[in-house]
């Protein structure tokens, strides 16, 4: 029979895994969190007791394991054109400052998920391209990283199911942008698939194989981390942007107190950072 209660100490452990693996800080009663994300595991890998799950975690020899408890841990659903604003500033505001460079347009999507975000980004920069014939001689490159594996994996292969693609895209974004592949599932269009690629990325390390970029998005991602850790992924993220470029964090983000290297930009609406 399995036991899926969590006692304090183990949940406390757990915290303190998680905290250092990847940086993501749980609160004081979140078991019910970490219950929902790790019953699963519990089968998969013949453990009776969340506890004793836990307890083979935090065994630096039970690799897979501690990489699917991540791997669960850090899966996050995500929306298309989330917010909106970005992407409509992106497209009036910021893209025609970079149409015309003969370098590839660099942007980065920190934390991609399931890969909404940058094909969100794609779909915008295609769209600007058809209102600009010959926008960007350069070319085009996204970056979208994630720490989980099973998220890139998923973005790679870019199907989604109905449910899916009704959490913000518009029907004409599906019908421009999306092909059916079967089985009730719709694929990305080579068109913008093409335009995006993937890595795998723990936010906690080193960004220097990245490359520089003109626009960085790390939209609702601070959140989850503690603030001497959200003053390191600002520095490192500073350190990727070209002079004067962009930064975009998420709605109830803010750099106050963590940075004074980026200025603030209002806008109508919205707010985006701009690299001093």
């Amino acid at each position: 029979m399995l036991t899926k209660q969590l006692d304090d100490k183990s949940y406390h452990q757990f915290r303190m895994f998680l905290e250092q693996q990847c940086g993501i800080v749980l609160g004081e009663s979140k078991q019910y969190l970490v219950k929902s994300r790790l019953v699963p595991l519990m089968a998969k890998f013949d453990v009776a007791s969340l506890a004793e799950l836990v307890a083979q975690t935090l065994n630096p020899v039970k690799r897979q394991l501690r990489a699917a408890v991540i791997d669960a841990m850090t899966t996050n659903e995500t929306l298309w054109f989330r917010d909106g604003y970005p992407f409509e500033l992106l497209k009036k505001d910021l893209l025609p400052g970079f149409k015309n460079q003969r370098a590839p347009l660099k942007i980065w999507s920190a934390a991609s998920s399931s890969g909404q975000e940058p094909y969100s980004i794609a779909m915008a920069i295609y769209e600007f391209q058809q209102s600009n014939p010959g926008a960007f001689p350069g070319g085009v490159q996204i970056i979208g990283t994630d720490i989980s594996t099973t998220m890139l994996d998923h973005c790679k292969h870019a199907h989604y199911d109905s449910l899916a693609l009704s959490r913000g895209l518009s029907l004409d974004r599906q019908r421009q942008f999306f092909e059916n592949s079967g089985n009730g599932m719709l694929k990305v269009k080579d068109v913008i698939k093409k335009m995006v690629s993937f890595r795998q990325l723990n936010l906690l390390n080193s960004y220097s194989l990245l490359g520089q970029f003109d626009l960085v998005f790390c939209r609702n991602v601070l959140i989850y981390f503690a603030p001497e850790l959200k003053s390191k992924i600002i520095s490192q993220i500073y350190g990727t942007l070209k002079k004067d470029c962009f930064l975009f964090l998420g709605a109830s983000e803010s750099l106050s107190g963590i940075s004074q290297n980026f200025n603030m930009i209002r806008c109508n609406p919205g707010i985006v950072y701009q690299k001093k």
